[in-house]
């Protein structure tokens, strides 16, 4: 059985890669390469995988989920800017597909060995662009 919650965050960042020039990151990332960066207003899909406690019927608390999420994600990420604020972007393109990444990398271990697994971050940019991962690259 799958259980997502949902969180939102705010946070702006600078598409730009430092081992390209500053004409290689316009051409590459046009408008989002500019370095004061832009903001988002992100929305973070976490899918735990699991199966429902005998006695509680739940498959995690929610309550310990929305604790974590704060913690791995909203209290280090919101209201900052990624490329300048929060590791391991100062070398890391924050991209949609990075950012994803480092979020499932934050929160893997906090549901390892408990009673439900991260399934999948799914990470909203704007209403229409969306990433997801699932741990594996392929």
């Amino acid at each position: 059985m799958w259980i997502t919650r949902r969180i939102e965050f705010s946070a702006s960042h600078s598409c730009y890669s430092p081992s390209l020039s500053a004409a290689e990151n316009l051409a590459l990332y046009g408008a989002d390469a500019n370095p004061h960066g832009h903001g988002h207003n992100y929305a973070l899909e976490v899918t735990l995988e699991g199966v429902p406690d005998k006695v509680t019927g739940m498959v995690v608390d929610l309550k310990d989920v929305k604790r974590i999420l704060e913690e791995e994600v909203v209290e280090p990420m919101d209201h900052r800017h990624l490329n300048h604020e929060v590791t391991p972007f100062g070398e890391v393109v924050p991209t949609t597909e990075n950012l994803a990444v480092e979020i499932w990398r934050r929160l893997a271990p906090r549901f390892a060995g408990g009673p439900a697994r991260l399934s999948r971050v799914r990470l909203f940019e704007t209403e229409d662009l969306f990433v997801d991962y699932t741990g594996e690259l392929s």
